[in-house]
């Protein structure tokens, strides 16, 4: 069942969105080689906490872990560990909150100093996609509409694989609410939005074939060829005309520079 929420609830959801984005341009100050990745999870736990939060993965179907943070060709739902991001990774940052009854959840990967051209484009690709979806997120629009902008700008474009096991998702009371919002499918497909809907749009991109694997502690996601992969997130209401989006990359991509690591001055 869809629930639609109303301006108030909206309004908090918009609240817990921009914890999250403002906890992720936290993490992008401190971003560099040498770092661990389970110091990043560590330190994310406690700027939830911090400001009044509650990490909604921690515990979430047994998920042992603040965030999930990915590096290289892992997808999504990577752990934590005491591995040393090193120069030329790419870090994909997923993180939940749960404040005053909802939750804020997206993501954004990061680059560590220069990954490589093929890589940056990957990212860029990724990222415009994203842009690509949210742009079809209104009102009288089907779920497939936003499926098929962001599948032709990866896949039908650029060649890249568009993993079909993991998908979006409606947000609110719960992290996981309908309707299921996949990164590939048919234009004019799917459920018609309507005005109060929020989703989570998040396309994970591969550079290379769309097949991944789950490792056997039942949570890392990772492309079956060992190429990179990219994940972005953004949470979005879906409004007339345009659509409303909840969360806020500004202020990551500013910490993004002042730290050196902003792919879009390459």
């Amino acid at each position: 069942m869809i629930h639609y929420k109303t301006e108030a609830e909206i309004a908090i959801m918009r609240q817990s969105a921009l914890l999250v984005s403002s906890t992720l341009a936290e993490v992008a100050k401190i971003l560099k080689p040498g770092l661990q990745t389970i110091a990043i999870d560590g330190f994310i736990g406690t700027v939830i906490k911090d400001h009044g939060g509650i990490p909604s993965f921690l515990n979430f179907h047994g998920y042992p872990f603040n965030s999930c943070i990915s590096v290289n060709d892992v997808v999504v739902h990577g752990f934590p560990n005491k591995t040393e991001l090193k120069e030329g990774d790419i870090v994909s940052i997923d993180i939940g909150i749960y404040k005053n009854g909802y939750h804020g959840d997206h993501a954004y990967t990061f680059m560590i100093g220069k990954p490589g051209n093929e890589v940056v484009k990957l990212v860029k690709i990724t990222k415009e996609s994203l842009y690509k979806g949210i742009e079809k997120a209104v009102a009288g629009n089907r779920i497939g509409d936003i499926a098929f902008a962001i599948q032709e700008h990866t896949e039908k474009k650029n060649g890249y694989g568009v993993v079909r096991e993991l998908v979006g998702h409606g947000l609110g009371k719960s992290m996981h609410e309908d309707p299921q919002v996949p990164n590939y499918g048919k234009r004019g497909s799917g459920p018609v939005m309507k005005e109060g809907l929020v989703i989570a749009i998040e396309p994970m991109i591969n550079m290379g074939k769309k097949e991944v694997y789950t490792e056997d502690d039942g949570w890392t996601v990772r492309t079956k060829d060992g190429k990179p992969s990219v994940h972005f997130e953004h949470d979005v209401c879906v409004r007339k005309g345009k659509a409303d989006v909840l969360s806020n990359y500004a202020e990551i991509e500013k910490a993004e520079k002042e730290n050196g690591n902003l792919f879009a001055d390459y």
